[in-house]
């Protein structure tokens, strides 16, 4: 197991034990639907009410990770993301907390479990979920080759795709461009 596997693992334990509801996203995600391929970052979509969350940042700061409080509440405010690092490898996780629009709503519901080399049933975006995302992420970043290659190998490693849902989705995030461009290569 890689450090960043085992530090990921050890913040799906403490989501987990605290109940709170959460979701492997990113690459981690498009490498488990599609084709695997070496990642030093996750993202973990989280939905923790405010109590929650200051659990959740002692819980991780006494398993070794460093957590910037006042970060992590100005997140859960604004529905944006704060990170987490394990301090002995470091290693960096992204929680980014779970948007209140129709379509982050629908992703997280969706979402499946899933076992990995580092946890077992844990609850990961449906490959359509992982190819919305990641459009959506390629789009804020300029239309990003490497998001662009990740959708493309969950395509090509998952034939039974819902293309209606993706499609549907991909036009009221505004993607429907990338979309066709991924679907229609050149």
């Amino acid at each position: 197991m890689t450090p960043e596997e085992h530090a990921l693992g050890a913040v799906v334990q403490v989501l987990t034990r605290l109940e709170i509801p959460h979701m492997l996203t990113g690459s981690v995600a498009a490498s488990f639907h599609g084709r695997p391929r070496s990642t030093h970052d996750a993202d973990v979509v989280v939905d923790p009410t405010p109590v929650q969350l200051d659990r959740l940042v002692s819980a991780l700061e006494a398993a070794g990770f460093y957590v910037d409080a006042d970060g992590a509440r100005r997140a859960l405010g604004a529905h944006g993301s704060f990170n987490v690092i394990e301090m002995t490898a470091a290693c960096k996780i992204d929680l980014i907390i779970k948007r209140h629009r129709p379509y982050s709503e629908e992703e997280f519901a969706r979402r499946r479990p899933a076992d990995l080399p580092f946890a077992r049933g844990v609850s990961i975006v449906t490959a359509e979920d992982a190819i919305l995302s990641k459009l959506e992420w390629a789009r804020q970043s300029g239309d990003s080759e490497r998001h662009l290659a990740d959708v493309r190998g969950v395509v090509a490693m998952t034939p039974s795709l819902d293309r209606g849902y993706i499609e549907r989705w991909a036009a009221a995030l505004g993607v429907s461009d990338l979309w066709t461009r991924i679907c229609q290569p050149d």
